[in-house]
């Protein structure tokens, strides 16, 4: 499969800057696999495609205000923080991504806040634009990080071309995010709503929590023609011994089985035994899903309108066979569904 078979011409009004104002409320696009029928629904209507012993597979990570902005030592020159992970608590050791990263060396100084009492020392370039900082700051760590969150913003994708607003706090984050540890939410959870979940428990379906920390790399350019030339950001998942239990009894029992986004697809997809069951998992994962390929867990999926080119979009093809979904997806564009991260959604079935 190449890079340019998921080309399309997307309208820049198309892109959602703001969620709808119910999550449940929503566009839902159902596409049929077997048929090729599609419907057009409100994602509450979801509660007539599940019944008793169906999964949803959640991913229960939570976004931290991973954006923020300092200013360079002696200059004063305006930095962009983002940061990506912790990597050494005792140390104050983060991997983080800076712009202008043309403007950072090692041992530069970044000052953060209006009293700029937060430090940050340059001490490592990673990537071409990562760098590693240590934050010099004399107190114990559930206070430093208390202080940092408090400097930092909500990170939406730069495609969401407006002001952070207070509402995004909520809205950027699933409403059962309990892990810390992503700087993309997962974006198909976005839509559940405390009420279409009490709903769809009253019919006996099951909801399941594991947990991937979405990262950046969602939104890495490919810059390869051939896909199988792209190596993909890896991604810390665990799950655990509740979800296997659940997931492989449903699978035995032929119910429906829906990962709810892509990033519940690529963590399932990444510990699945020979006899095609899920099993526990503990680590990172760097899973790239094109096609050709054969999924073994879910028999249904939830997730959002996508970009072209994006992997998210070469998954969500993947599963749903790639005609049928570039179809949809010229229907979305023709019926002015909304796409992106705060978008309307798809469920394939």
């Amino acid at each position: 499969m190449k890079l340019s078979k998921f080309k399309f011409n997307l309208p820049a009004n198309l892109i959602a800057t703001h969620p709808a104002p119910h999550r449940d409320e929503s566009r839902l696009m159902v596409i049929h696999r077997d048929t090729g029928k599609i419907e057009h629904k409100i994602f509450k209507d979801l509660i007539h495609y599940f019944g008793a012993g169906d999964v949803f597979i959640m991913n229960n990570t939570k976004v931290f205000p991973a954006r923020l902005y300092g200013n360079k030592e002696k200059t004063g020159a305006k930095i962009e923080v983002f940061l990506l992970r912790e990597l050494n608590p005792t140390l104050r050791l983060w991997d983080v991504l800076v712009d202008p990263a043309r403007k950072i060396r090692i041992g530069n100084k970044l000052y953060f806040g209006a009293d700029e009492s937060v430090v940050a020392e340059v001490i490592d370039n990673t990537t071409s634009r990562g760098r590693t900082l240590r934050f010099l700051y004399d107190s114990t760590h559930e206070k430093f990080r208390k202080t940092l969150y408090e400097l930092g913003e909500t990170p939406l994708p730069k495609y969401i071309n407006r002001p952070i607003e207070p509402a995004d706090a909520e809205r950027y984050q699933t409403i059962y995010a309990t892990e810390e540890g992503a700087v993309v939410a997962p974006a198909a959870g976005m839509h559940f709503s405390r009420e279409l979940m009490k709903r769809l428990e009253i019919k006996d379906s099951k909801f399941v929590f594991l947990t991937i920390h979405s990262g950046l790399g969602n939104y890495r350019e490919i810059d390869v023609e051939d896909l199988s030339k792209h190596k993909i950001d890896s991604e810390q998942a665990f799950i655990g011994t509740d979800v296997v239990e659940v997931v492989n009894k449903a699978i035995d029992n032929n119910r429906r089985i829906c990962a709810v986004g892509s990033s519940v697809m690529r963590a399932i997809e990444s510990s699945v035994s020979t006899d095609k069951h899920l099993k526990e998992f503990d680590g990172w994962t760097n899973k790239f899903i094109f096609l050709p390929y054969e999924f073994s867990i879910a028999n249904a999926m939830i997730t959002n309108f996508h970009q072209p080119l994006s992997t998210l979009l070469m998954m969500t093809a993947s599963f749903g066979g790639y005609n049928l979904i570039m179809d949809a997806y010229q229907v979305a564009i023709k019926e002015k569904y909304k796409f992106c991260a705060y978008g309307d959604a798809m469920l394939i079935i």
